[in-house]
């Protein structure tokens, strides 16, 4: 009964991120961008937890009846694509008519990116892009760039989710995770002040939170140029 109520209680934290997305949702229909970025970064922080506690506590040997990683899949899709898209599109970061082709494309092959049973690579990092469109929502409405370099990040990203790209995991990548792990926390509480400071916070956290999306997004890459020496 101990190791049920461990494990279940696992699922159950996976499970807020359900309330996390409601919060974001409803002060986006407010249009407090802020806010509703600060209860994706709570959604994005349980997300990075609740996976090494699945692990710890064997939720698919003691609360195998509940899959763990179909609900991380449904929070994380309205969490890491559907509210982004949204607030892309209501939030005049892009031209109406823009924004709306923006949204259509991160939900459509974001739910297909989701779908595909071949994301997770064998060092547990991600072919392709993941989907993360809650953190390059949160960076552009940081930064503010042009409509043109909004629209082209998007349309890369999107394609980029389609070849076999290396996108790493901050958690359960091997290699170099310690400091991808730095990398997350530096991300996160970057990504914290500009939000709770309404997108107008200081040079030094912008040039945080751009410096940290960088690492983040082409340390995969550069995993694939540099491999792994097997000489001893």
């Amino acid at each position: 009964m101990k190791n049920f109520t461990a494990a279940f209680s696992v699922h159950l934290l996976t499970a807020s991120g359900a309330a996390l997305a409601l919060f974001a949702m409803l002060e986006a229909g407010n249009r407090n961008w802020s806010l509703m970025f600060l209860w994706l970064i709570a959604a994005l922080v349980v997300d990075g937890i609740d996976g090494p506690l699945a692990r710890r506590y064997q939720v698919r040997k003691y609360a195998a009846h509940w899959d763990g990683v179909l609900l991380d899949l449904i929070i994380d899709y309205l969490t890491y694509v559907f509210i982004p898209a949204y607030a892309l599109t209501q939030s005049g970061i892009l031209p109406e008519w823009e924004g709306w082709i923006a949204a259509i494309v991160i939900t459509v092959t974001g739910v297909v990116y989701f779908a595909d049973t071949r994301m997770k690579t064998a060092d547990n990092s991600f072919s392709g892009f993941p989907g993360c469109w809650n953190m390059v929502a949160l960076v552009l409405f940081a930064l503010a760039p042009a409509h043109w370099v909004s629209l082209t990040i998007i349309g890369a990203l999107a394609l980029a989710q389609f070849f076999g790209l290396k996108f790493i995991h901050p958690v359960r990548t091997i290699r170099w995770r310690p400091v991808s792990l730095a990398m997350m926390l530096l991300w996160t509480g970057a990504a914290f002040v500009v939000g709770w400071q309404n997108f107008e916070a200081s040079p030094l956290p912008q040039a945080a939170l751009l410096f940290s999306s960088l690492y983040l997004l082409f340390a995969g890459i550069a995993q694939q140029l540099l491999p792994v020496s097997t000489k001893p």
